[in-house]
């Protein structure tokens, strides 16, 4: 998906940590169940929303705005740039649809490892959204793992997906829907599936209408997607689901009752859902209003 080369794409609370963050320093046992918890992430994809452990986290210092990200042109060409611009775009979106309602998250690039109001967190657990700080954190290197360890096409809009995903997320938070659901519970109709693919939905709700979203001249932040790269968010969602992953990454089996994200098929069809025009948007993301069969 291609930015407008016009388009003012401040706005966004995005931020460039460092890599000084010891993990595990001040947690105690702690960073024992943050080590547990990545190493599940890595074969499951499991978030870290309500796993793990808030003590002990601290605030980055090394943290930096992206102020030297203003344009289109400049997110086309430069990763933290796109990231801005992906920010920027998707606060726009959400309150245009939520209105008062909706409260801007912050977006936090890391390299390696950060601190989080989730805990210490190591880019081994991929992008993830924290509830307790309300910040959405991507080491940009998982778009490369994306490519080269779970097969995806990789392109930009695949890359933009990720964070509307996460987004989604949010939206979920600050809505209520998170309220009340056992998110330590697996299984293919678990509120954890659902969870995500409702994020998923979300996610395909702002790519139906992010060029139809605008800076506050009126320049719409993006171009409307082409076929191609529809089809290279769609196959990113694929890429990740539960059964892809441990029939390539983990033991060879798929285990349905180890589900936390959904299947290939589900994390396609639920974006799909979302982005279709004529019927999406969050009303129609109501992924706990369906039966197992439905999902």
């Amino acid at each position: 998906m291609t930015f407008n080369d016009d388009a003012d794409i401040r706005g966004g609370r995005v931020s460039r940590r460092g890599r000084n963050v010891a993990i595990g320093a001040g947690l105690g046992g702690g960073g024992i169940v943050v080590v547990a918890v990545v190493l599940i992430a890595q074969l499951f994809g499991v978030d870290l929303s309500g796993v793990v452990p808030t003590t002990g986290s601290v605030p980055d210092s090394s943290a930096t705005a992206l102020n030297q990200c203003a344009t289109g042109a400049q997110a086309n060409d430069d990763m933290d740039c796109r990231m801005q611009a992906a920010a920027t775009s998707l606060d726009a979106y959400w309150a245009d649809t939520l209105g008062s309602t909706y409260t801007q998250p912050q977006l936090a690039l890391f390299d390696g490892a950060t601190s989080t109001g989730c805990g210490a967190a190591t880019a081994d657990v991929g992008p993830f959204y924290c509830p307790n700080d309300e910040t959405v954190y991507i080491d940009t290197a998982f778009y490369d793992e994306l490519r080269s360890r779970f097969g995806a096409s990789g392109g930009p809009l695949a890359q933009l997906y990720v964070v509307a995903h996460e987004w989604g997320h949010h939206i979920q938070n600050i809505t209520g829907i998170t309220d009340g659901l056992d998110l330590r519970a697996s299984g293919p109709t678990s509120d954890s599936v659902r969870l995500e693919l409702q994020a998923d939905c979300l996610a395909g709700s702002w790519v139906a209408g992010a060029s139809h979203t605008t800076d506050e001249h009126g320049t719409p932040f993006l171009k409307p997607p082409t076929t191609a790269q529809v089809s290279d968010a769609l196959n990113a969602a694929a890429a990740v689901g539960d059964d892809r992953i441990q029939s390539t990454l983990g033991s060879g089996q798929v285990d349905p009752e180890s589900f936390t994200h959904g299947t290939s098929a589900q994390r396609d069809r639920w974006f799909s859902e979302g982005y279709d025009e004529q019927t999406g948007g969050r009303v129609q993301c109501d992924t706990f209003g369906v039966s197992g069969r439905e999902l």
